[in-house]
């Protein structure tokens, strides 16, 4: 069967020997491609694979063999699940290969930006050595309040290590989880956005980006945070207002940023909305990036190929996630627990 897979640039290479062995046609296809070439490449399909590369209704309807669409990956925005399901295509994603991964690297860019860790590594690169002098004075962990916006798999990874690692306060706003559910998780729930915005010394994003959530992260939000407050983004950059997110940053409203995804990818130094953030003391810039370690990335092509021969010898579809947008699926599809 015809397998095509966008966005090669990130290597599967187990993954994709796996499938070409079976007797597969894998077409390779790079990021940013135009919507015409992928019309093309599909056409004949009967399974696409997809990190970031949107497959629109158009895409659907145009690859009339088509019995799949596997998200190599966790978020579906890109996907226009509603035509999929019309189409009686089964979409899957693989939500359970980088919690911990991605809870790690967003913890790394909270240390780093509460011990100035990326300025103090400029200077020492520039000028040779740092005296202790007001600029360089770093912040504790333990002691501060640290609220998480999405209490999900990873915001939980978060939330540990945060409070029991790091002896923080653990507030979380996630209106989906009850007060209880949290407080077994040793989190103190809050009602509203704004008021997580204003107790918290460390805001770190870990919701999924839907109709909801998107651009829920804005001029009201930031305002009510503290002067000496950091916010961290490992989700999806279209969640925040970019644009009231740099004039933040550029007032000295928030103390500083730490962010590994952006509402347009790639981030590029010159033309881009956050371009005015390189090079800027207080934030850290990561390139979509805290997913990616060799163990995420194993266990990543493990699951992915798993879908794959499910989708291809026309068995059940296993779908892990919890997103209502999957749970919506009626045929072609079996649900975990």
């Amino acid at each position: 069967m015809k397998i095509v897979r966008t966005d090669s640039e990130l290597r599967t290479p187990n993954l994709d020997a796996a499938l070409k062995a079976a007797g597969h046609d894998l077409v390779l296809l790079p990021d940013g491609i135009s919507e015409d070439v992928l019309l093309e490449a599909t056409r004949d399909a009967d399974l696409i694979l997809m990190c970031y590369t949107p497959i629109t209704q158009q895409v659907i309807e145009n690859a009339p063999q088509l019995k799949g669409i596997v998200k190599y990956g966790v978020g579906i925005d890109a996907i226009d699940i509603p035509a999929a399901i019309k189409a009686g295509i089964a979409v899957v994603n693989v939500p359970e290969y980088a919690e911990e991964t991605v809870a790690e690297g967003a913890f790394a860019l909270l240390i780093a930006l509460a011990k100035k860790l990326t300025a103090l590594n400029t200077h020492m690169s520039s000028q040779g050595w740092a005296w202790p002098e007001p600029r360089w004075l770093g912040s504790d962990i333990a002691s501060k309040t640290v609220g998480i916006i999405g209490l999900g798999k990873i915001g939980r990874s978060m939330a540990r290590m945060a409070g029991l690692g790091f002896r923080a306060k653990v507030i979380a706003y996630s209106p989906h989880t009850s007060a209880e559910e949290m407080a077994a998780l040793g989190v103190t729930k809050v009602e509203h956005l704004q008021d997580l915005m204003a107790q918290s010394d460390f805001v770190t994003i870990h919701a999924v980006l839907n109709d909801d959530t998107r651009g829920m992260i804005g001029e009201a939000e930031l305002q009510a945070m503290k002067p000496s407050a950091f916010l961290i983004n490992v989700s999806r950059g279209a969640i925040v207002d970019e644009a009231a997110l740099v004039q933040a940053i550029r007032e000295g409203r928030i103390a500083g940023a730490g962010l590994d995804v952006f509402s347009q990818e790639p981030l590029t130094r010159t033309g881009h909305l956050m371009s005015a953030l390189y090079d800027h003391p207080n934030v850290i810039l990561s390139p979509h990036l805290t997913f990616y370690t060799e163990d995420a990335m194993q266990r990543l092509e493990e699951e992915t190929l798993a879908r794959c021969h499910e989708v291809l010898e026309g068995r059940d579809v296993l779908i892990k996630s919890h997103d209502p947008r999957l749970r919506a699926q009626t045929k072609g599809v079996v649900f975990a627990d």
